[in-house]
C-alpha cells in the first residue's frame, strides 16, 4: 500500500509534501447494499464541513454505508444491542482518503463484534492545518447530533468509544465533553500537538471527556502532543524516534510521517494480535530503561496497562488515576510486541569507576542487547532489555565488559560478577534466574553463558 498523506500537522514549515496518494482498496459492492467510499476534497475548495458518516457491520466489514438524514441507520444493519466504535481522522494535507482506514476498521470489526461509524470530514481538514483546527468544535456538534439519534434507539453512552487519530483525538475529546464525560471511552491515537500543547482542558483531548481516556504517544517531538491527556499515556519508545523510522530528512515523506502514524499501526497490530503490548507507570522514560520501575502496583494495583481493546486497557482498579504516563519498547516492524525483562549484574569486587557491561540475549536469529552501567564504589549494575521472544526461548546470553579509555595500551582488566534476570512485571523474586557460576569478563572480549528458563 502506498504511503499514507500527511495524517498529522501541517505548518508554515517551507516544505512541499512529498505527494503520494494511498490505495482505497476498496472491495466491489454487493448487488444488494450501496457501499460508498470516503470523499476526495479539492485543495482549493478551502475547508468547508461535508461530513459523511459511513456504517460498517460485522457482516459486511469492507462496505461503508452512507447514514443519511433521512435515513434510518438500522435498515442500514446497525444494532443497537452492540457497542458502537467511532473512527475519526485527523488532518487531510492533500484532500485524500487516510489509507490505513480500511485496515484499521477489518481490525476492529475482526476484533470485537460492534458497530464502527467512520467519520469521513475530509473536506472539513484539508488544505491548511490552522483551518482544520477552526473546524474540530464544528465537527464535534456534528458528531453529537449523531450520537444523540443513536441514542434514541437505545443506545447507552458508555457504550459508545471514540477512537480520534492525531486531531481527530481532540475531536473525540470535544464530542466527550459535550457529553458531560459520559461516553465510554475515548482512544487518541498520538494526539496532535500543535495549537493543542498549551490549549486548555475545554479545547483539547483530557480524562474528563470519558468514563476512560487513552492515549498513545509516538511522536511528542514533532507532530503529536507531549503532554499526558487521559487516564493512561503510552509513551512508546519514550514517545519519539520509534524504531524502524528514519532519522534523517533526506528520507523526505516517511521521515515527517513515520513517528507519527506508528500510533496507528501499533494499534492495529494490537488488534491483530495476540502478544501484549504492556506498559509501566515510571516518572520518566530514563528511569524506565534504567530498570527502577519493574511493576503496576504504583498506582494500579498489579494490573499493568495494554494497548488494544481490554476493558479500561486492563487497570482494575476505581477510582481511576488520572495523567499516568506508562512506558514501553517496541521492535521496528509488525506485531511491534516485546518482552520485557530487567537484566542485573553483581560485582564481586567495588572498583574506582563506571563499569559497564552489555547484555545480549540470542533466541533463534534473533538478538536483543542492553548496557548495564555499575557506578563506581557501587557493585550493582541494571537495566531493561526488550525481546520479541519470551525468556523461556532464550537459549543464550552474550557479555561484553567495555575498556577503559586507556587508547595507549591494552586494557587487561578482569571482572568477575553474578548475572540474574527476570520478565517484568516483577511482583515477587519466584522468577527471577541467576546463572550457577560466576561471570568472567576480561576488557573487551565477549563471553557466551547457556541460559535455561522453565516455560511458566
Amino acid at each position: 500500500m502506498a504511503p499514507d498523506p500527511w495524517e498529522g500537522c501541517f505548518w508554515s514549515w517551507g516544505l512541499l509534501l512529498w505527494l503520494s496518494v494511498g490505495s482505497t482498496g476498496d472491495a466491489p459492492p454487493t448487488p444488494q447494499t450501496k457501499c460508498t467510499d470516503f470523499q476526495n476534497a479539492d485543495l482549493l475548495r478551502g475547508t468547508n464541513l461535508k461530513v459523511h458518516f459511513l456504517l460498517f457491520t460485522p457482516s459486511d466489514p469492507l462496505c461503508g454505508q452512507l447514514v443519511e438524514e433521512s435515513s434510518d441507520i438500522r435498515n442500514l444493519g446497525f444494532n443497537a444491542t452492540l457497542g458502537t466504535k467511532l473512527v475519526i481522522h485527523g488532518f487531510r494535507a492533500l484532500g485524500t482518503k487516510p489509507s490505513w482506514i480500511d485496515k484499521f476498521i477489518s481490525a476492529l470489526l475482526q476484533a470485537t463484534d460492534a458497530n464502527v461509524i467512520a467519520v469521513d470530514w475530509v473536506y472539513g481538514s484539508t488544505g491548511v492545518y490552522f483551518s482544520a483546527v477552526e473546524n474540530v468544535v464544528k465537527l464535534g456538534l456534528e458528531i453529537s447530533r449523531f450520537l444523540s439519534k443513536l441514542l434514541v434507539l437505545g443506545v447507552s453512552e458508555s457504550s459508545i468509544h471514540i477512537i480520534g487519530v492525531s486531531l481527530g483525538a481532540h475531536v473525540g475529546g470535544m464530542v466527550g465533553q459535550f457529553y458531560k464525560g459520559q461516553l465510554g471511552r475515548i482512544t487518541g491515537l498520538d494526539p496532535a500537538g500543535p495549537e493543542y500543547t498549551r490549549a486548555s482542558l475545554e479545547e483539547r483531548l483530557d480524562p474528563g471527556d470519558a468514563l476512560f481516556v487513552e492515549a498513545i504517544h509516538t511522536d511528542t517531538d514533532n507532530l503529536g502532543i507531549r503532554i499526558p491527556v487521559g487516564h493512561v499515556d503510552y509513551f512508546v519508545n519514550g514517545g519519539q524516534d520509534q524504531p524502524g523510522c528514519p532519522t534523517s530528512i533526506y528520507a523526505g515523506y516517511s521521515y515527517l510521517i513515520c513517528d507519527h502514524m506508528r500510533a496507528v499501526h501499533l494499534y492495529i497490530s494490537a488488534l491483530e494480535n495476540s502478544c501484549p503490548l504492556m506498559a509501566f507507570p515510571c516518572t520518566s522514560y530514563k528511569v524506565f530503561l534504567a530498570g527502577h520501575c519493574l511493576d503496576c502496583f504504583n498506582p494500579f494495583l498489579l494490573s499493568c496497562p495494554r494497548i488494544g481493546l481490554v476493558e479500561e486497557g486492563g487497570v482494575k482498579i476505581e477510582p481511576l488515576p488520572k495523567e499516568v504516563k506508562v512506558y514501553l519498547l517496541t521492535t521496528s516492524t509488525a506485531p511491534y510486541c516485546v518482552h520485557h525483562s530487567l537484566v542485573e549484574f553483581y560485582l564481586q569486587e567495588r572498583r574506582h569507576q563506571d563499569t559497564c557491561v552489555t547484555v545480549t540475549f540470542l533466541s533463534s536469529s534473533i538478538t536483543s542487547s542492553v548496557k548495564i552501567t555499575i557506578p563506581r564504589q557501587q557493585r550493582h549494575g541494571k537495566g531493561i532489555i526488550a525481546h520479541p521472544s519470551p525468556q523461556c526461548q532464550i537459549n543464550q546470553v552474550k557479555f561484553k565488559f567495555q575498556p577503559s579509555h586507556r587508547v595507549w595500551k591494552k586494557d587487561r582488566t578482569i571482572i568477575i560478577g553474578t548475572f540474574c534476570t527476570a520478565p517484568l512485571p516483577v511482583n515477587d523474586n519466584k522468577n527471577t534466574v541467576c546463572l550457577p557460576e560466576p561471570v568472567n569478563l576480561q576488557a573487551s572480549e565477549t563471553v557466551s553463558h547457556d541460559l535455561k528458563i522453565t516455560c511458566i
